[in-house]
């Protein structure tokens, strides 16, 4: 398996730099050390993305800086999310509208999917950063999602974690009002690593895990499968690049299967983590 992420340094000359975990361990990706590749940009632009990552993870030889710090494995991306992609979140959706959110029902049961832009690369935080809830926000509920990684070219290339926080009192007032509930800073977490496929295959049985800490202790805990959506990834991607290009390559959130009940709120202080199965956790705390 062959992972890609984001770390700063401390002593060293500061930006992003790009790591690569093999089962050699994990080493430093720069264009002195592998001609062509220096970015997360420049990976997601190139015509065969595995190919070219499989052949320069034989050869990676640089070590990981020992102060190393793992952030956001987004460079230049958009972040776009899709919802009501899980029957449990057509229903919570529902439950959380004023009219009883019919529309909802529609969107489960329709050819098109539903899919916003949730964030660009400056909103988005990474591990161990802070996620926030909106001041003017009643209800707020993280929602853990199996997160894509795609190509320029349109190719699914890998996966990462993701956190689509989300203001379900101002989406349940008026669906009009979905970019205020889903798009502010901090509404976003992406990491830690990227994992490369090849087989979109392992993609529909991943376990994904929510665990939402408070004073230490665990207060909300639950598991699922990405096998339980109810559209294809390729679908979702399909949908994404209709009269859209991405020439940077694009991040995805799939939607959530795991929904905290209704009188469920976070409170700042809390700590998320998100596990999605072997691409790490992600862990936030709340401010």
């Amino acid at each position: 398996m062959i992972s890609l992420f984001h770390f700063l340094t401390r002593t060293e000359s500061p930006g992003l730099r790009l790591g690569i975990e093999t089962e050699r361990g994990q080493f430093e990706l720069s264009d002195f050390l592998v001609p062509g590749f220096f970015s997360m940009e420049a990976w997601l632009r190139h015509p065969d993305p595995i190919a070219w990552i499989q052949e320069r993870a034989e050869r990676v030889s640089a070590p990981l800086p020992p102060d190393a710090v793992i952030v956001a494995p987004v460079g230049q991306q958009e972040v776009w999310a899709a919802g009501v992609t899980y029957e449990r979140s057509r229903v919570a959706r529902m439950e959380e509208s004023a009219d009883g959110g019919d529309f909802y029902d529609k969107v489960y049961a329709a050819d098109r999917p539903e899919l916003f832009l949730k964030a660009v690369a400056s909103r988005v935080v990474g591990p161990n950063s802070p996620v926030r809830i909106r001041k003017d926000s009643t209800w707020n509920v993280p929602e853990p999602e199996m997160t894509l990684v795609i190509a320029a070219n349109g190719n699914i290339v890998g996966y990462t974690a993701g956190n689509d926080m989300s203001s379900r009192s101002i989406e349940g007032e008026n669906p009009l009002y979905l970019p205020q509930a889903k798009c502010y800073d901090g509404a976003c977490a992406l990491g830690p690593r990227i994992v490369v496929v090849e087989n979109l295959e392992v993609l529909r049985h991943r376990a994904i895990r929510l665990e939402i800490r408070r004073d230490g202790a665990t207060v909300y805990e639950d598991v699922t499968t990405t096998s339980r959506m109810k559209r294809t990834l390729e679908e979702l991607r399909d949908y994404l690049f209709r009269e859209m290009s991405f020439p940077n390559g694009v991040f995805l959130m799939t939607g959530t299967g795991l929904i905290p009940p209704d009188d469920f709120t976070l409170q700042s202080g809390d700590v998320v983590s998100i596990s999605v199965e072997d691409a790490g956790t992600l862990t936030n705390p709340v401010a």
